[in-house]
């Protein structure tokens, strides 16, 4: 992957995107289609902010030619040119940063990598909304990623020892103003998170948790087939039934391509479930 043009200084009215554009950076060999998905974010969310002062139009300006550039070098990339496909790579890569996270929270195994992952998942599904509204369960991720790496960060400046897994949520933290939190290298996530992060409803403490469900960890076992409802007869489907099916069934292509069984096994079974019920 060719070397992309840097930017200008970023003005003081972007500051909301500086995290997006370096997780962008640090992208661009590992996955430039994360990197390029990234930096259309912070397009669009700039345009927004200030399209007219002229230090901002310049930066867009160069944030443009950065799109083009990358869009130039991916050539004919599937997860480019077809958006499904892209939406697709774009959550199974942030849910597998949070999965790992999540692991390594669970497991009581604070460090730099794993607040950094849990603050990268946050942000890649802030990116995600260049392809429409998130999903109620994009957003609780977000919230609880984004409020987790925080949480932890705080304890261990402090000297103290966060809670494992889910705790109450303060609302009043606010993690897009703390530069520490997204300050360590990226860590590649695992395909095979650690055994020891097994989720035990067991072990979720009680009190003030808001009620934000989670993954529970990538040993969670996925629904039966035979959980599926059965058809009871003639099912009208429209033609976004099967969009949002055949949606389901790229994600899990995308999954496979992680070696995600579990992700893609779920997504199947959504497919499965609005084509034989017209519900989801």
């Amino acid at each position: 992957m060719a070397a992309l043009a840097p930017l200008p200084s970023l003005p003081a009215q972007f500051k909301s995107i500086q995290h997006h554009l370096r997780t962008a950076q640090e992208h661009d060999k590992r996955d430039p289609v994360v990197a390029y998905y990234c930096r259309l974010y912070a397009m669009q969310t700039g345009m927004k902010i200030d399209s007219k002062t002229p230090e901002c139009r310049k930066f867009l300006s160069k944030l443009m030619d950065q799109l083009e550039a990358l869009k130039k070098q991916l050539g004919d990339n599937e997860a480019i040119t077809q958006e499904i496909v892209g939406c697709a790579h774009l959550e199974n890569y942030a849910l597998k940063m949070f999965l790992y996270a999540d692991n390594e929270d669970r497991a009581g195994r604070f460090h730099k990598n794993m607040i950094k992952s849990f603050y990268t998942a946050s942000l890649l599904i802030d990116v995600i909304t260049v392809f429409g509204e998130l999903t109620d369960e994009n957003v609780k991720h977000r919230k609880y990623a984004r409020w987790k790496a925080t949480y932890i960060h705080n304890c261990l400046k402090n000297g103290e020892t966060p809670q494992a897994g889910p705790v109450g949520i303060e609302e009043d933290n606010d993690v897009e103003e703390n530069e520490d939190a997204g300050a360590a290298s990226l860590p590649t996530p695992p395909t095979q998170p650690s055994s020891s992060s097994t989720y035990d409803p067991s072990n979720v403490p009680s009190g003030n948790y808001t009620g934000i469900q989670i993954p529970p960890g990538a040993h969670a076992p996925a629904n039966t087939p035979a959980e599926l409802p059965h058809s009871t007869g003639d099912i009208r489907l429209t033609p976004e039934d099967f969009a949002r099916a055949q949606k389901y069934c790229k994600y899990a292509g995308s999954a496979l391509q992680y070696e995600d069984v579990s992700t893609a096994v779920q997504n199947l079974q959504k497919a499965l479930k609005l084509l034989t019920t017209g519900r989801e």
